[in-house]
C-alpha cells in the first residue's frame, strides 16, 4: 500500500471480529514500533503485547476507557514511556546534563516518543490490512494495571491500542468534521 493510502485509510476502529491477528503481522507491528525517533536515542519505550486470557484480565483491570464493543479485539497493545531512561541518557559525558533535572525539558519527550511509536503502530496496522483504536487509561487504573501485568513502576503507559480486523461496516466520513487546513496551518506567522 502506498504512504499515502496509509495515511488516509487510518481511522479508529470500535467494532472488531475474533479472527486472530497473524503472528507475522504482529512482528511488523513491533518492528515498526521500536523505529520511532527518540531524543539522543534514549530509546525509552517499552510495550505490552496482550493476546489470548490476558485480554480478558487486562478488560477488567484498565479497559474503563474503551467501549465494550472494543473487547472483541484479539491484541492489545500497551506504549509505555519511561522517563528515567531519557534522564541518564542526557545525564551521560556527550549531553551533560549531570543533573537529571526533568526540568531541564521542554516537554516531556519520553511521552512524545512513546506517542509517535504509537502512530507507528496504527500506521503499520493500517498497511497490514487490520483496524485499530487507540484509547486512553483512567488514572485510577493505572496501579491495577501494573499490578495485574507486573508493570515496573518506572514505566508509564500512554494508553493502549486495540488491534483485529474490523466489523465495521465500512469507515466513517469524517470529511464533514475535520478542520479546514486552513485552520490550522499556518505558514510564517499567525
Amino acid at each position: 500500500m502506498e504512504f499515502q493510502q496509509v495515511v488516509r485509510r487510518r481511522h479508529m476502529v470500535r467494532r472488531f471480529s475474533d479472527e486472530p491477528v497473524s503472528q507475522e503481522s504482529l512482528d511488523r507491528i513491533l518492528d515498526n514500533a521500536v523505529r520511532g525517533p527518540s531524543a539522543g536515542f534514549s530509546q525509552g519505550q517499552a510495550f505490552l503485547v496482550l493476546t489470548g486470557e490476558e485480554l480478558k484480565r487486562f478488560w477488567e483491570v484498565a479497559g474503563e476507557a474503551a467501549a465494550a464493543s472494543v473487547t472483541a479485539a484479539p491484541l492489545v497493545i500497551v506504549p509505555m514511556s519511561a522517563k528515567q531512561v531519557y534522564l541518564d541518557r542526557y545525564a551521560r559525558p556527550d549531553k551533560g546534563w549531570t543533573d537529571r533535572d526533568e526540568t531541564r525539558w521542554p516537554v516531556p519527550f519520553w511521552h512524545i516518543d512513546t506517542g509517535m511509536a504509537a502512530l507507528l503502530v496504527l500506521l503499520t496496522v493500517v498497511d497490514e490490512g487490520l483496524a485499530a483504536l487507540y484509547f486512553g487509561m483512567v488514572p485510577e487504573a493505572v496501579a491495577r494495571f501494573r499490578e495485574a501485568f507486573g508493570v515496573p513502576d518506572d514505566l508509564e503507559p500512554i494508553g493502549a491500542i486495540a488491534i483485529g480486523h474490523s466489523a465495521e461496516a465500512a469507515p466513517r466520513d469524517l470529511g464533514a468534521r475535520r478542520r479546514p487546513a486552513q485552520d490550522v496551518i499556518h505558514y510564517g506567522r499567525w
